[in-house]
Formats: C-alpha cells, structure tokens, sequence
C-alpha cells in the first residue's frame, strides 16, 4: 500500500544562513499516528507547512495521497485538514456558525453544512454549547471546536501541529482520547508536539528530526532501545555533582543528580557506587529503570543545555 505522506530530499533555506530543511525523506502509512519530534529551530514547522501548502520547498518532492504539494496544492488541501499551536476559531461566531463557515469554504452546500456541523459537535460533545459564542468557550473547549472544523472535509490526512499546547493535563487527556477514536474511525494523524508523553502514548511510529534532517526513525520501543536499554539514576547532593559527574564520565545532569546508561544492570550499579565511594560520594537516592523517550529524545539529539551536561 502507497504512504499516505512521501517526502524526498525535501530543501527549504530561509536567506543565505537558515538551513531548515536539508534534504527531508519521510513515508508515512495510512492509518494511525505518526508523530514528529525535534528540539525548536530543527525544521518541525517548517515541513508542516510545506506538507500543509503553506509554503513551497526550495527542492525536492512533498506528496500526500500521491498528489504533490506544490505543484496541486488545491488537490492536496481537499484531503487534509489542520489544527495549529492556538486554536483558530472566530470568537463572533457560534460553534455550529464556525464549523458551518468551514464547511462552506470546503464547498458543501448550506444543508450540508449544517447537517456536518452537528454531527461533529455531537462527536466532539459540544452540541450542548453549539449556539454559544466561541469566545464563551473555555481553553480546552476552543481546542476541541479548532479540532472539531479540521475535520469538517473528512480529511485522509489530519494534521494536529501541538495540538494540545496551552491546555490543561485533564483536557489534554481529551484531546488524546479523541485523537485515538479520530484513528479507529479511519483517519491518519500526523502529530507533532511538544509533550513526549503525548507522542509515547498515541504515535504507532516517531520520527525524530534535527538540524532540518530526519536522524531517527520507530517506534517508541524501538527508539528506547537506542539509549542502549537500562538506565542508571543517582540523586546527589549539590556539592557533590561536580565532582561525581567527572568520576561517571558517562553521566549526564538529571534533575538533582546524574543519568548514565546501564545495559549490565546491577553490575552496573554496583560499579558506579564502588566508583563514587572510592570518592567519599554518598548518593542521596539511586535507581535502574528503562529508558523514556525523553532519554531517546536526548541522546539522538544531544538538546541537553550546556549546563546539563556532565564535564569529562
């Protein structure tokens, strides 16, 4: 079966110094999420708004459903739909004028529209608050009428650019749960988000891109496995830090102590204690447990500040 998303060499330089995309491949399956993650500046939003016709690229080939972004852009926004960072709703308009706007600009008839209207807002479970004004809407509820009109094309292809920024944890379980049914229903997701959690927890397959390059590609087990498997926690205290992280040449900063890999897990332990009392250290806490995305992210892409990193 063709992806639903085919990216080649993909290029886009912003004046003579912004490199943001330097030669972008990508395929994406239909059905399922496919998240996109990256430190800021490494090129997410970018390759958003080419795939979104947002913006052409330099060089290379965008095609979603086969149809290339550039040259067909028209073609190519029939079978998307987007929401943004910030929910981009009219706050002058009702929840049901605001998906029937939409509908309309996608070519639906005024019945259609409507009948549209309502049955997303009964699947988004706004159809109590359908005849309110969007600026009464409450944060999460704005994120789920933006969710709500990306939908009203029936896209093949549903692109959610941090779709739950902003939003408080409780409606970011929301999101995610709609996001799931939005995937049982048919749908193919592209995400990218902030919130490694979030692409832990919903993404079938993750794509880690930097400096305008994709360097990582599976699934979240699959990039866990990458940090080279158990992981090693020791909780120091201040004055200690310094002097144990050139000791665990290894370790990287975590929070109040060290992080180091363990794939030999209680040997490794062991050694790393016997390492630091050799120096008169005493951990304040120690633990093995397995590698999180976040540990993946970190180490594919070395995003740890300056200040985080052990000094060899």
């Amino acid at each position: 079966m063709n992806p639903i998303v085919e990216v080649t060499d993909l290029h886009k330089r912003f004046g003579k110094e912004v490199v943001a995309l330097d030669g972008v491949d990508l395929a994406i399956p239909i059905g399922g999420v496919f998240a996109l993650l990256g430190p800021n500046g490494a090129g997410k939003t970018t390759l958003i708004r080419v795939l979104a016709t947002l913006l052409n690229p330099d060089s290379g080939t965008a095609r979603i459903s086969g149809i290339d972004v550039a040259t067909n852009p028209s073609a190519v926004r029939s079978k998307i739909g987007l929401a943004g960072q910030y929910a981009a709703v009219d706050d002058y308009l009702t929840g049901a004028e605001n998906l029937e706007m939409v509908g309309r600009l996608y070519g639906l008839t005024a019945r259609e529209a409507k009948r549209r209207s309502s049955e997303i807002l009964d699947l988004f479970g706004l159809a109590d608050v359908a005849g309110r004004y969007a600026k009464t809407y409450s944060g999460g509820m704005r994120r789920r009428l933006d969710l709500a009109a990306s939908l009203v094309g029936r896209p093949a292809l549903l692109i959610l650019d941090e779709p739950t920024t902003g939003i408080d944890p409780a409606n970011r379980r929301e999101v995610w749960c709609m996001v799931q049914q939005l995937v049982a229903d048919g749908t193919t997701v592209l995400l990218t988000t902030q919130y490694l959690e979030e692409a832990d927890r919903l993404a079938d397959r993750i794509a880690v891109i930097d400096h305008g390059r994709i360097i990582s590609e599976g699934t979240s087990d699959e990039l866990k496995a990458r940090t080279g498997g158990t992981v090693l926690t020791i909780g120091l205290a201040e004055t200690d830090r310094e002097t144990a992280a050139r000791v665990l040449e290894t370790a990287t900063a975590d929070g109040d102590g060290l992080l180091l890999p363990a794939p030999g897990g209680y040997t490794d332990l062991r050694t790393a204690l016997d390492a630091l009392d050799a120096h008169d250290i005493h951990p304040t806490a120690v633990a093995l447990r397995q590698p999180t995305l976040d540990d993946a992210f970190l180490e594919l892409t070395d995003h740890r500040p300056a200040t985080d990193r052990a000094e060899n």
